[in-house]
């Protein structure tokens, strides 16, 4: 098997506040093959797009990566300087479709000088140059050139996403992240992203990371998938066993939440209480408190188990004990 674009192993992004330490992503691994995409879900709070400003070194203030690494082409990143990690990876080898598009684009200025600033930034280009390179991005994402012109307000709110997504490939990157590239668009407009999502990364043969609370809506892209509670990845593996064969009792109840247009029909499942204050996790298993299934040794912190091939789980219930 050829090595992964992206290795991430036992990443830790933590924020040092008055109330204590937050431990927003803790001790989180999973890989990205070229060409793939990996769906990473939960609750909001569970640390998903903590995750993904991690992996481009933008984590806010006072947030701070505390331990791990991010291995991007057999290249541990986070021991480059912050000037090489953004003249070699940043938008150019991992980018980022940021949450909330209607405030991603600076109002002041058009499309056009917004998508050429990252081309004349990073690639050097003229003006008249990056100009050109920005139409035909446009034109990629499916939105007519003479929009180069228009203002963000200009535009409506799925043409708004596109021109984010058309900023994120200006560089060609191998990995793009999605953090929740659907936020506050109507049903139709989302299938609409959705489906040029895929359409790209057939076409250009990127991976995709896409961040959502919707299990659905990651359904229909990742080829793997990522289920993360408490700052934790809780269970991944391919798509198609942990929806057919769900194993964490949290995911369990994630997947039972959602109602089906097919098969028998069941009463919805949901989940008993609240998030984990991640300032003050519980001990051992931080699902504990709410797990119907919870019993002592739950309060041991849990291994990760592989229960099939590729397929693994952060559950004693699973472990060998």
């Amino acid at each position: 098997m050829s090595e992964p674009i992206l290795d991430v192993r036992d990443l830790k992004t933590y924020f040092y506040t008055a109330k204590g330490v937050v431990k927003a992503v803790d001790g989180v691994s999973f890989t990205l093959n070229k060409g793939e995409s990996l769906g990473i879900a939960g609750e909001s709070g569970c640390g998903k797009s903590t995750l993904a400003y991690s992996l481009i070194r933008l984590v806010p203030p006072p947030g701070k990566i505390a331990g791990g690494q991010i291995i991007f082409k057999g290249k541990n990143v986070l021991e480059m300087s912050e000037e090489e990690f953004r003249r070699e990876v940043r938008w150019k080898g991992i980018s980022m479709v940021f949450q909330g598009a209607m405030n991603a684009l600076n109002p002041v200025y058009t499309i056009g000088d917004q998508i050429a600033e990252v081309l004349m930034l990073h690639q050097g280009y003229s003006k008249k140059e990056a100009l050109e390179t920005a139409g035909k991005m446009l034109q990629m994402v499916g939105i007519d050139v003479r929009r180069l012109k228009s203002y963000p307000h200009e535009l409506s709110g799925g043409m708004k996403q596109r021109v984010v997504i058309a900023m994120a490939l200006a560089l060609n990157p191998p990995v793009v992240i999605a953090d929740e590239p659907t936020t506050a668009l109507d049903v139709v407009v989302q299938a609409q992203i959705m489906n040029l999502l895929k359409r790209l990364k057939k076409e250009l043969g990127i991976s995709i990371i896409l961040i959502s609370h919707d299990l659905s809506l990651i359904a229909e892209i990742a080829d793997k998938i990522a289920i993360m509670y408490g700052g934790e990845i809780i269970e991944y593996g391919p798509s198609e066993a942990v929806y057919n064969n769900p194993m964490h009792p949290y995911t369990v109840g994630l997947l039972g939440s959602i109602p089906r247009l097919h098969g028998e029909l069941r009463d919805l499942t949901w989940i008993p209480g609240f998030p984990p204050d991640l300032a003050n996790p519980p001990p051992g298993c931080r699902f504990a408190p709410r797990c119907p299934r919870a019993f002592n040794k739950c309060n041991e912190k849990p291994p990760m188990v592989e229960v099939e091939p590729g397929h693994f789980v952060k559950c004693w219930l699973y472990a060998k004990r």
